[in-house]
C-alpha cells in the first residue's frame, strides 16, 4: 500500500516525520533509483526500493522508547562532523537504530528521550500536545520578583514571545541562583535565550522532567526503557506510579568516557 515518503520514513525509524520531510527536500532519499524532492510523494514499502543516502530503508521490527540522563559535553545528534561523542554512544547493549525526540544543547544536561518510532516523536514534539518540560537553572547572582515574574508571564526573542512559563526559586544565594523553569514550546535554546532576554547568565542547565517522567534512579550517562504505560502517558498526560518508574531502570555498570573532540 502506498503512503507519504515522510511517515515511511518515520515509520521505519529513519528520523521524527519533521525531521523526515527536511531528508526528503534536501534531496537524500531516492525511490526505484530516483530522487524524490516532493513532501507529497507516495511509495510503496513492500515493493519500491526506497533509500536515504544509498541506505535502505527497511520495515521497522521493534519499537523502542528510551529515557537517557544525558550528561554534559555530548551531542543530541546520531553524528558529529567534529568527532564529538554522541548520545548514542551511551546506549551500550541497545541494537535498533534510534534518534533524539527533540535536542538537547552540548553543554545541556538531563532527560532526554530516544526511540525509533517516528510518530509518536513527532507527536510528543508536536505544539498542540503541549508537554511540559521542567528545566533546572542555575544563574549567576540574585535574581528578582521582577525578574520571575516577565519570565512567567512571557518575554520577547528574536522568534517572538514565549508562551507563558511556570517560574519558581528553588534556592538562592548570593552569588547563584536555582531556578525552575517548566515550559511547552521547544524552540532552539529557548530556555538559555529566555534568561538571557532578562538579563540573567546561565551557568549550568538541567531538564529535570518531561512530562510525567523524571531522572529518578539515575545517574547521568544512564538510560533505561519505558513501560508501555509510560509511553501512552506522555501523550494522554497520565501520571505513572514512581514504584513502576524504580523497577524499570537499566544500570549502566560504566559510564563511557567522553571522546577527545576532533
Amino acid at each position: 500500500m502506498q503512503e507519504r515518503l515522510q511517515k515511511i520514513l518515520a515509520s521505519a525509524g529513519i528520523a521524527s516525520r519533521r525531521a523526515a520531510e527536511q531528508i526528503i527536500t534536501s534531496g537524500r532519499v531516492k525511490v526505484n533509483g530516483e530522487v524524490v524532492t516532493e513532501l507529497g510523494s507516495k511509495a510503496d514499502p513492500d515493493k519500491d526500493a526506497i533509500t536515504v543516502d544509498g541506505n535502505p530503508v527497511h520495515k521497522q521490527r521493534s519499537k523502542v522508547y528510551i529515557l537517557l540522563f544525558k550528561p554534559s559535553g555530548y551531542m543530541t545528534t546520531l553524528k558529529d562532523p567534529e568527532g564529538r561523542p554522541v548520545v548514542t554512544d551511551l546506549l551500550k547493549g541497545v541494537t535498533e537504530r534510534v534518534y533524539p525526540v527533540g535536542r538537547l544543547d552540548y553543554n545541556t544536561e538531563g532527560l532526554l528521550l530516544l526511540t525509533n518510532d517516528g510518530e509518536w516523536a513527532n507527536r510528543l514534539m508536536h505544539p498542540r500536545h503541549e508537554v511540559e518540560k521542567e528545566y533546572h537553572v542555575r544563574v549567576r547572582g540574585m535574581v528578582t520578583s521582577g525578574q520571575v515574574a516577565m519570565l512567567a508571564n512571557g518575554v520577547e526573542l528574536d522568534d517572538g514571545m514565549t508562551a507563558p512559563a511556570k517560574v519558581s526559586i528553588i534556592k538562592a544565594s548570593d552569588n547563584n541562583t536555582w531556578l525552575s523553569i517548566a515550559i511547552h514550546e521547544g524552540r532552539y535554546r529557548q530556555v538559555r535565550r529566555m534568561c538571557e532576554a532578562v538579563s540573567l547568565s546561565v551557568v549550568r542547565l538541567k531538564r529535570a522532567r518531561y512530562g510525567n517522567l523524571d531522572l529518578n534512579g539515575l545517574n547521568p550517562g544512564q538510560y533505561r526503557l519505558l513501560t508501555d504505560i509510560e509511553v501512552q502517558g506522555l501523550l494522554t498526560g497520565e501520571n505513572v506510579p514512581r514504584a513502576e518508574k524504580r523497577s524499570n531502570v537499566k544500570k549502566i555498570i560504566k559510564k563511557p568516557t567522553p571522546k577527545t573532540a576532533g
